[in-house]
């Protein structure tokens, strides 16, 4: 099978709705994908009854939390999306999502960038706001020429002029919410570009809390990096995952260029303490 664990559609940073973004996954020969928007499901239903014969499909979020006052990403699947736990934390999250976009493009006006908060929630449509929406309004405005320049330290990069700390879910906190919600959680891109490079000993944390694997093949993850977590992740017995982590037009239309074992699919789906299934067409 080919399995594709992490994709975005335009309820957050995607640029495709979730119906086009399965079709397109089927598309690109894609037996089973993950959709896992930041910080909301409000794509599940959309998917699901737009999911195309042959496909399946795997219920997820990409979790904002911070640890060390930097963001760490999470994607946790199969859970109850109406555990009210999980589901108050997930609408906090939002909140500051909005408040946080909304400061930075203040902090953005500022400094004499002619970004509008208008224009920012237009790029993110749904009720997930990022950065992302606020580097793609940059980009429009002229204010910098590339969305990596957007993230550097003189922008919107950690410790930049109009940077707004993250929302400070504690990951050990995340994991045990979606554990409890009845679903399992993955470590997203440990040491991707523009992350945070999550150190080993807190990844070792993490698995003590109940993570279930670490994301190793990502486009942002070059080959050392991929056998250092592929190593760590067997020495801590989780399991590992391949994933595009496709926003759309935004990375190229990239869904299946990283992909999961079937081995590792079938692991992650029995750390799954809930009753939950994979969706497929009925």
């Amino acid at each position: 099978m080919r399995i594709d664990l992490h994709s975005h559609s335009d309820v957050s940073d995607g640029t495709r709705p979730p119906a086009e973004v399965v079709r397109r996954a089927r598309a690109a020969g894609l037996d089973v994908l993950a959709l896992t928007d930041h910080d909301t499901v409000a794509g599940w239903d959309a998917a699901r009854a737009a999911l195309p014969e042959g496909l399946t499909l795997v219920p997820g979020v990409e979790l904002s939390c911070r640890h060390e006052d930097r963001s760490l990403h999470l994607l946790g699947y199969l859970f109850d999306p109406d555990e009210p736990a999980l589901a108050g934390e997930l609408a906090r999250i939002r909140e500051h999502r909005v408040n946080r976009a909304r400061t930075m493009v203040d902090r953005l006006r500022a400094l004499g960038a002619g970004v509008t908060w208008e224009r920012v929630r237009e790029l993110a449509g749904g009720e997930a706001v990022g950065r992302p929406h606020v580097a793609r309004a940059m980009v429009e405005a002229g204010v910098v020429g590339t969305l990596d320049e957007a993230f550097t330290g003189t922008w919107i990069g950690h410790g930049g002029r109009a940077h707004v700390g993250p929302y400070p879910l504690d990951p050990v906190r995340a994991i045990r919410l979606v554990r409890e919600a009845g679903g399992t959680c993955v470590l997203a891109h440990p040491r991707a570009r523009r992350g945070y490079a999550v150190g080993d000993e807190a990844i070792g944390e993490l698995a003590a809390a109940g993570l279930g694997g670490i994301e190793v093949d990502h486009p942002e993850q070059g080959p050392d990096d991929r056998a250092r977590l592929r190593d760590l992740a067997a020495g801590l017995g989780l399991f590992t995952t391949g994933s595009s982590d496709d926003h759309g037009a935004q990375t190229g239309d990239r869904l299946g260029c990283e992909t999961t074992s079937d081995e590792d699919y079938a692991a992650l789906l029995a750390s799954v303490p809930g009753a939950s299934e994979p969706l497929t067409r009925s």
